[in-house]
C-alpha cells in the first residue's frame, strides 16, 4: 500500500540569509505547526526535514516530540556548526528523541553536476560523520534539489544506501528503494495539506508520475 511522504526545511524566522529558492519552501512556524496538526491522525504519513537548518531542533523537534510524531531529518554535513545551521550537538539530540538521520551530502551540491569518485566522496563522507554523531548505521539519503539521474542512482546503490528520497510528488509503496515526496511550501493551506496526505494520486495521477520518474532514471 502506497503511502506519503512530505518535506520540510526551514521554519520560523530565518536566522541566516536565504539562498535562492528557499524562500518558497521556508514556512512560518504557525504554518509548519498547521502542516503537522493536518497530519496528526494519519499514520501512514512519513515526514522528512532537508537541509540541517537550526530550526529542525530549535522548532521542529519540540513540535514533533509533543505531538508523538517522528521524522527522519537529511543533513548537509558541512553546515554542522555554520550560523544558522544545526550544531554537531544537535545531531545526537535527534536520534535521543526517537528520530532518524540521513545524509543530504557535504556540500548540498546537485549529485548530477559531480563526477563518480567526489560524488562517492561526498555521500560516504557525509554518512561516515553521521554515523560516529549518531552511533548507529546511516542508510537514508535525500537528492539535493531533488537532482538525480542513472549514474546517481548507481553510485547510491553501491553505497548499499536502502532508501533514496527524490521530490517527486506522489505516494510510495514503503518496500521502494526510492521514495517520492512532496514539499510542503507557504502557499499551502491547512486543507491543502490534508488532501495531500488522505487523498492517493488517481491512476492517471500516478502512471505520469512514474512515467516522470522513470525517464529521470534512465536519463
Amino acid at each position: 500500500m502506497r503511502r506519503p511522504t512530505l518535506t520540510f526545511h526551514g521554519v520560523g524566522t530565518p536566522p541566516r540569509p536565504l539562498s535562492p529558492g528557499e524562500e518558497g519552501v521556508w514556512l512560518s512556524q504557525s504554518e509548519f505547526e498547521s502542516a503537522l496538526d493536518a497530519v496528526l491522525a494519519e499514520s501512514p504519513v512519513r515526514l522528512t526535514f532537508d537541509d540541517g537548518n537550526a530550526s529542525d531542533t530549535a522548532i521542529a523537534l519540540p513540535a514533533l516530540v509533543r505531538r508523538g510524531l517522528t521524522a527522519t531529518f537529511f543533513i548537509v554535513t558541512d553546515r554542522l556548526d555554520e550560523p544558522g545551521f544545526a550544531a554537531a550537538a544537535d545531531v545526537p539530540r535527534l536520534i535521543a528523541a526517537g528520530m532518524d538521520v540521513g545524509t543530504h551530502g557535504n556540500a548540498h551540491l546537485d549529485w548530477r553536476t559531480l563526477s563518480v569518485s567526489v560524488l562517492r566522496n561526498e555521500i560516504l563522507t557525509s554518512r561516515a560523520r553521521l554515523a560516529a554523531l549518531t552511533q548507529r548505521t546511516v542508510d537514508a539519503a535525500s537528492c539535493p534539489f531533488g537532482s538525480y539521474d542513472r549514474r546517481v542512482l548507481k553510485v547510491l546503490r553501491e553505497c548499499r544506501f536502502q532508501r533514496v528520497y527524490t521530490s517527486d510528488g506522489g505516494w510510495s509503496a514503503p518496500t521502494s528503494w526510492l521514495q517520492r515526496r512532496t514539499t510542503v511550501t507557504p502557499t499551502m493551506t491547512h486543507t491543502d495539506v490534508i488532501e495531500l496526505v488522505t487523498r492517493p494520486p488517481t491512476a492517471t495521477e500516478q502512471t505520469v508520475l512514474a512515467v516522470k520518474q522513470l525517464a529521470k532514471k534512465i536519463r
